[in-house]
């Protein structure tokens, strides 16, 4: 219990703090895995390597983002219900949470290895790098259903304020991925699939961790082996919930795949500077995207309560802890920059040119903090339809355009990059228009803004 948070009484920003900074550190911890690939990748076994690991990663999200998003609607449902005092729905919704993990885990197992080698050649991969990258995404794609797993078993343990222990479990299970590159890497003197390996093998002993503890706890949430069945009624609540925020998810990725492309064809520099780059930025996505996870769950748990003022006084607390650490994290990656691009590749190009995606990307974080904090409240009261559709139209759809239009005549790497802040300007300020005139939304902050 004592790594639970009572999210429906006491301050709120203290514990806000308390729930957003392990899960900010449990994400930022989980990138470095891929941070880690791409490090190894690039100190020994060169460039080329290293763009064919990066270049899986749009493909990677567009595979796992479906269920990601479900996962979603299993943290709104579970904290709903707590929020109630309903020990029977939480309880079902645990059980069914974990089958769909499972279930569809292996799935995308099935799945993406029909389907691995046609995504890569449409991604344009060069052809001096094809064979790595299918190879990598090929070995990755055998450890969906841990990857999976873990995600809904995270999401369990966060509608009840438990960030803590998935951030334990990612510490070993990061030593364990770092361990793992070297010995394969430097070694044994594997390449892609050394990476691949170490980053499936580490996800098992993750998921693993939490499955024990999800067993053994005395909690609500608690797993009882032979209680895993599949609940209609509390499938259908997480679904609507977690579908639309998953096929968000996979569209945002096609996006990314199709801006890939786009990458990959200005050639390797280019491709292994944008993978590299990636990995700075994503650490400041993480600590964003942590207050807007906070805001659901709080939300989601108040809601359930009845105490609607503290939904209000949530999404305030969200927006303005995130504006800081966001804007601090951002600050601190645009001074190190260069230094810590090195890490990942000491080639004069491939850092000037991984900095300036970084200056880009932050540039357009200024409007993205408040689109994931928005998107997290609606979430939270279940309205999670309406704030996918404008980030499918705003981000997907104008980021697509402008590949498809603007890219092709003027052909180089800022091209691409602008394209990031006017797609998120653009949805921020239709979301922000949702919040204000949708309900339930509406009741809740028009109110407390007249007041």
């Amino acid at each position: 219990m004592k790594n639970q948070i009572d999210m429906t009484q006491g301050s709120i920003g203290i514990k806000i703090l308390k729930y957003a900074i392990p899960l900010a550190l449990t994400e930022i911890l989980q990138q470095l895995f891929n941070a880690a690939d791409i490090a190894v990748i690039g100190q020994y076994s060169g460039k080329e390597a290293m763009a064919a690991v990066g270049s899986n990663s749009p493909v990677i999200g567009l595979l796992v983002n479906l269920f990601v998003g479900i996962s979603l609607g299993s943290n709104v449902t579970i904290a709903k219900a707590i929020g109630q005092g309903d020990k029977k729905t939480i309880s079902n919704a645990v059980h069914t949470s974990i089958l769909i993990a499972l279930l569809g885990g292996f799935y995308m197992t099935i799945f993406g290895e029909l389907i691995a080698g046609n995504v890569i050649r449409l991604l344009g991969v060069p052809d001096e790098v094809f064979a790595m990258a299918e190879k990598y995404l090929r070995i990755y794609l055998i450890g969906m259903p841990v990857i999976v797993l873990y995600n809904f078993e995270a999401a369990i343990l966060r509608s009840c304020g438990n960030t803590r222990t998935p951030l334990i479990a990612l510490v070993i299970s990061g030593i364990t991925n770092v361990v793992l590159n070297l010995f394969f890497v430097a070694v044994l003197g594997m390449d892609v699939d050394g990476v691949s390996l170490a980053t499936v093998i580490s996800n098992v002993v993750s998921s693993g961790i939490l499955f024990v503890y999800l067993l053994r706890t005395d909690m609500d949430i608690k797993v009882h082996i032979k209680k895993l069945r599949i609940h209609g009624k509390v499938l259908v609540n997480i679904l609507k919930i977690g579908v639309p925020a998953g096929i968000q998810g996979m569209i945002f990725s096609f996006a990314n795949i199709v801006i890939q492309s786009a990458v990959n064809s200005l050639g390797t520099t280019v491709m292994a500077a944008s993978s590299a780059g990636f990995n700075l930025e994503i650490f400041a996505y993480y600590v964003m995207n942590s207050f807007g996870q906070a805001c659901t769950t709080f939300v989601g748990q108040n809601y359930g309560a009845g105490k609607n003022d503290r939904c209000v006084r949530t999404l305030k607390l969200c927006l303005l802890q995130c504006l800081a650490f966001t804007g601090v994290t951002c600050g601190i990656i645009l001074i190190f920059g260069k230094q810590l691009l090195k890490i990942f590749n000491s080639d004069p190009d491939v850092i000037d040119t991984a900095y300036l995606r970084l200056c880009y990307i932050f540039f357009a974080y200024i409007f993205s903090f408040a689109q994931e904090v928005l998107s997290g409240y609606l979430r939270g009261f279940g309205v999670s339809f309406i704030p996918a559709l404008c980030s499918v139209v705003g981000i997907c759809g104008i980021r697509l355009l402008w590949i498809f239009t603007v890219f092709p005549k003027h052909s180089d790497f800022a091209t691409i990059m602008q394209v990031y802040p006017i797609s998120l300007g653009i949805t921020t300020f239709a979301i922000l228009f949702v919040t204000l005139f949708v309900k339930p939304s509406k009741r809740y902050v028009l109110k407390r803004l007249e007041s």
